[in-house]
């Protein structure tokens, strides 16, 4: 493909080299004409010369990039989160996690409780998600025991990073070493150092309190909040969002899983500040309790009136046909097919991408190497060059 610069420039030294000639046509000696045509003539060489000079520039920039691997940074929590970085840990990209720590139920909560410290539970399914490690220890830190007393749903995982951060001191370098253990090829970062509570505030003038026990409520919610409202985020967050090609939000629950996160005020800045392509991943299923009948564009109007502005460049939705058994498979747990409604979505100024993301076995949930190889073309690379 021609470059524009190029066209111009043999343009102006066309035109120079014309208006010589008709000088030196007309007058026999060169006269004002063909002073101007000389000047065209350095001007378009001139051009010619700052736009060879700029190519190489670019040229060698796209080569450093090349070189060095992507940068993929992903938001969110949740069994969302998890599928996703199984998808990309099977491309040679350096991965950062940041993890919601508003969990309060289950496993993670009562350790949240007992031990004063950020809920667990998503940051071990991140981990292994990530991990490149025997099956079998795989399998036991995801281990979920049934009986005894104290021990009863608890997970092996949850207890072992309880256990690291009551040795360590500290639930970062508890991360830390349970990434070593697992063999984690990437980062797992906590959104936050403490352990938040999330607050949402329903439309008929109710709050509830926890994120266990949001989508129990049985309302519309209109808004949530975090508290503390001044948390801070890890600094290495931070950075891992400013030096990243691509920042990516979801899937996720909405409320719960999202929000959590881009309530972080300055991870949220981050973000917008941030060089990287944003994409937001919407879910494929409405979730009962948080996003009842909510279409993609739904979604993102929820994001934006809570951090007051708009924040992706692009959205990921399924378009593809959900099978009639697997809707009223979903129906008994009232939900619904996430509407992909593209007007509305591009009305938001998004670049919408709308293909077959659908994987189905048990759940309908994304294909993650399908969204994991659409991730890596937005940002120009091949994903079958970085196949590992």
């Amino acid at each position: 493909m021609v470059r524009y610069w190029l066209l111009l420039a043999w343009t102006v030294c066309s035109f120079g080299l014309g208006l010589i000639a008709a000088g030196i046509g007309i007058h026999s000696l060169p006269g004002q004409s063909s002073l101007i045509g000389l000047v065209c003539l350095l001007m378009g060489s001139g051009l010619l010369a700052f736009g060879w000079w700029r190519d190489e520039q670019i040229t060698r920039t796209q080569m450093l990039l090349e070189k060095r691997k992507p940068r993929v940074v992903v938001v969110g929590g949740g069994t969302g989160l998890s599928v996703l970085l199984r998808g990309l840990k099977e491309f040679d990209i350096d991965i950062t996690a940041i993890v919601t720590v508003a969990d309060d139920g289950g496993s993670s909560g009562r350790l949240r409780s007992d031990f004063d410290m950020p809920p667990p539970g998503d940051i071990r399914s991140c981990l292994v998600a990530l991990s490149d490690t025997e099956p079998l220890l795989e399998k036991l830190w995801s281990h979920r025991f049934k009986s005894g007393e104290g021990l009863a749903g608890h997970s092996f995982g949850n207890l072992l990073i309880a256990a690291l951060t009551d040795v360590t001191g500290d639930f970062e370098t508890a991360i830390k070493e349970a990434s070593r253990v697992l063999a984690v090829g990437g980062r797992v970062l906590p959104a936050v150092r403490e352990a938040v509570i999330l607050r949402a505030y329903m439309e008929d003038g109710s709050y509830v309190e926890g994120e266990s026990q949001i989508p129990l409520s049985g309302k519309k919610i209109e808004r949530v909040e975090v508290e503390p409202n001044d948390l801070e985020p890890l600094p290495e967050a931070l950075e891992a969002i400013e030096q990243a090609d691509v920042i990516v939000i979801g899937p996720g629950s909405l409320y719960t899983s999202i929000l959590p996160n881009l309530l972080v005020t300055k991870l949220t800045q981050a973000i917008d500040a941030a060089e990287g392509k944003k994409v937001y991943i919407c879910n494929v299923m409405t979730q009962s309790g948080e996003t009842d009948h909510y279409t993609a564009s739904d979604h993102v109007k929820a994001i934006y009136d809570h951090i007051g502005r708009p924040l992706f460049d692009y959205i990921l939705v399924n378009s593809a046909p959900i099978p009639p058994a697997v809707i009223e498979q979903y129906r008994e747990k009232r939900a619904a097919p996430v509407v992909a409604d593209l007007w509305n979505l591009q009305n938001l100024g998004l670049n919408v991408i709308a293909r077959n993301f659908l994987h189905y076995s048990i759940y309908a949930r994304h294909d993650a190497r399908m969204i994991s190889e659409q991730i890596l073309a937005l940002i120009g690379r091949d994903p079958n060059k970085l196949r590992r």
